[in-house]
């Protein structure tokens, strides 16, 4: 066979398998159902959706009958309340009988059970604002709000938890309740060049109060702070309310005491400021403090020291048994047996003016069903 008759009937062979391939691996006309989505049979005579078949009984429902179910309710009958007596040298005053105390809630006088001298280990959130606006890298500022940091962790014991917030238009967590000081020293290293100018101070006040309320124990939240909120996404009410429901002790100490100091003419907002932080310190048993030079620092760590390590802790039965979720005011007393205020001296017998750090109420429990 000549060479150009076998080069096409070899040409001719492999067409043929070619097809016979092609017809192999092509597309199917029936290829069954996909899994996207099945295909319809196409006898629909029975099918689910036929208005004569009855519908099939589902196990889900929207309103599914449990039966009877029955109810609880809560039944909180005692409170207990910490309380800090200090003199007029911010120190802790022992020794003072329990019949001398005198709790008013809405103005009722309350039966107290007992009150226990405590001292336990602290749970600290250190809250700091870290913005632009104040905190450039090396400013005056700056350098105060690292002082006062690093100084005040070296003050706490090995037992104590503590946790590191930073805000300014964000609030963000740098550091969770710990014990262990390298977590805490490598949070306040990273507070080295604020990013933003804004100061949200409201919003990181209320939601780290909201997140330690379920804390038992000896708990504060140290706010070092301007005191001047720029772009909260609540109000000064809002958070007020807020933090009174919490039941979570505030310390604040505020910047800039110096050079407002020497300032011809201080800004209104930083008074503003200043009522707002003793506003939150008074009503959730805390203390404000506006130091003007280092030297104050040590003093004031150890007034907060004072204050929520030793505390008396009264217990007392609430007369108002109702619940359902109010605010009650509480206001706690020293008084004679007579009744009246209670008088203190001295070893020189010279009369002590004292005063008394509580929390300004509390927010009754709702009725569960």
């Amino acid at each position: 066979m000549q060479p150009y008759k076998l080069a096409l009937f070899g040409a001719a062979l492999v067409a043929a398998a070619g097809l016979t391939l092609a017809q192999e691996q092509g597309p199917l006309k029936d290829p069954g159902q996909t899994v996207a989505k099945p295909r319809k049979p196409a006898d629909t005579t029975g099918a689910p959706d036929d208005p004569n078949l009855p519908k099939i009984p589902s196990q889900y429902k929207k309103q599914p009958d449990l039966g009877k179910i029955p109810n609880y309710q809560t039944d909180v009958e005692e409170v207990t309340l910490d309380v800090a007596v200090l003199d007029n040298k911010n120190q802790f005053v022992p020794g003072i009988p329990a019949k001398n105390f005198r709790v008013l809630e809405d103005n009722v006088p309350q039966q107290i059970k007992k009150v226990d001298l405590g001292q336990a280990p602290m749970t600290i959130a250190l809250v700091v604002e870290f913005s632009q606006k104040f905190q450039q890298l090396y400013s005056y500022a700056w350098f105060q709000t690292q002082q006062l940091m690093w100084g005040f962790v070296s003050t706490l014991k090995p037992e104590d938890y503590v946790a590191v917030v930073a805000y300014d238009m964000h609030t963000e967590i740098l550091s969770d309740f710990s014990t262990d000081r390298t977590k805490t020293q490598e949070a306040l290293s990273r507070m080295q060049i604020p990013a933003w100018r804004e100061a949200n101070m409201f919003d990181a006040l209320t939601e780290t109060a909201d997140r330690m309320s379920g804390i038992e124990g000896r708990k504060a939240i140290l706010l070092i702070t301007t005191g001047i909120d720029t772009f909260s996404k609540i109000t000064y009410d809002k958070a007020r309310k807020s933090l009174q429901e919490a039941g979570v002790p505030i310390y604040t100490i505020s910047l800039l005491g110096l050079q407002r100091e020497m300032a011809m003419n201080e800004p209104i907002e930083f008074l503003q400021a200043d009522n707002e932080l003793k506003t939150f310190s008074k009503e959730t048993g805390g203390q404000s403090f506006f130091p003007k030079f280092m030297g104050e620092y040590g003093g004031i760590f150890g007034q907060i020291q004072q204050s929520l390590r030793n505390q008396y802790v009264i217990t007392y039965a609430p007369s108002n048994k109702a619940h359902d979720g109010t605010f009650r005011k509480l206001k706690v007393e020293l008084v004679n047996e007579e009744g009246k205020p209670l008088a203190m001296k001295d070893e020189k017998n010279k009369p002590i003016k004292y005063t008394i750090i509580a929390k300004s109420g509390y927010k009754a429990p709702r009725a569960v069903e």
